[in-house]
């Protein structure tokens, strides 16, 4: 049950992208509904300065945070039952998640449960990880020239990728982006240096990407095993392929020197109880 209403305020939920980090990459609707919502119910990876400035009197802000390998992640199965519970209390119900609600989010599950308790919801984009980390670092991901397609993917466990596709992936003319990879980049790029990637191809792996504390890392892919770190700033995105050379041309933002997280870890955000 959908609901294509503009002016309904109560008893709905909206699904919204607040964008990569930069708090003035939040889309003009989502904005709105904020500044209307009686719940916002937030991920960890939305600018605190979001929702400092730009919700109403009463709002009741219910933190959800996720991260991987952490004990204190809200899980998907309460977040589902907190969008039953505030909708079917009379509220609307802003559900606001980091970058946009379709690109390796669990909206899935959330519209399930929404449509099974037949709960009235929008979807609003929002401005993806991908493009964000890729127009704050200078790289066009289907520079005319260099590639005319794009792939995102997500790699957190690349053992479950088969042969066959690792040789797909380092042998096309695609730009791949890789989301929620880092920790298992020493993995991704051996799979492609296995499969013979061409050597003109560069890997990016930009930290905190369109905050203030941005950081591009920029390796040629045969010297990342040497030259690679333990462990980068979350959240990260990875870009592979020849237009990440374009980054020495086009960056306009220093790297920061800090190595502050912008995001609030989850000890410091309140409890979704």
């Amino acid at each position: 049950m959908k609901s294509d209403q503009p002016n309904q305020s109560y008893g709905k939920v909206i699904l919204a992208g607040a964008g990569p980090g930069d708090p003035e990459l939040i889309t003009l609707k989502a904005l709105r509904y904020l500044l209307q919502a009686d719940v916002v119910i937030s991920d960890r990876l939305v600018s605190p300065q979001i929702l400092l400035t730009n919700t109403k009197a009463g709002a009741e802000i219910i933190f959800v945070g996720k991260q991987g390998g952490n004990d204190e992640s809200i899980s998907q199965q309460k977040i589902n039952q907190l969008l039953v519970e505030k909708a079917l209390n009379n509220k609307l119900v802003l559900r606001l998640k980091g970058g946009d609600v379709s690109f390796f989010s669990n909206v899935l599950g959330e519209l399930e449960t929404l449509t099974a308790n037949t709960i009235p919801y929008e979807i609003i984009p929002g401005v993806t990880s991908a493009s964000g980390a890729a127009a704050y670092a200078g790289i066009p991901l289907t520079a005319r020239g260099y590639s005319t397609s794009v792939r995102f993917l997500t790699c957190y466990d690349p053992e479950k990728n088969s042969e066959e596709l690792w040789k797909e992936l380092a042998n096309t003319n695609d730009t791949l982006v890789f989301y929620m990879s880092s920790e298992v980049l020493k993995i991704v790029v051996a799979k492609l240096m296995m499969n013979k990637i061409s050597v003109d191809k560069e890997m990016a792996v930009i930290e905190q990407a369109t905050t203030p504390f941005q950081k591009v890392n920029l390796y040629k892919l045969h010297e990342f095993h040497a030259k690679g770190h333990s462990q980068f700033n979350s959240p990260t995105m990875v870009i592979i392929g020849r237009v990440v050379g374009l980054h020495r041309k086009f960056n306009r933002i220093e790297n920061t020197l800090s190595n502050e997280n912008y995001f609030m870890p989850l000890k410091n955000l309140l409890p979704a109880d």
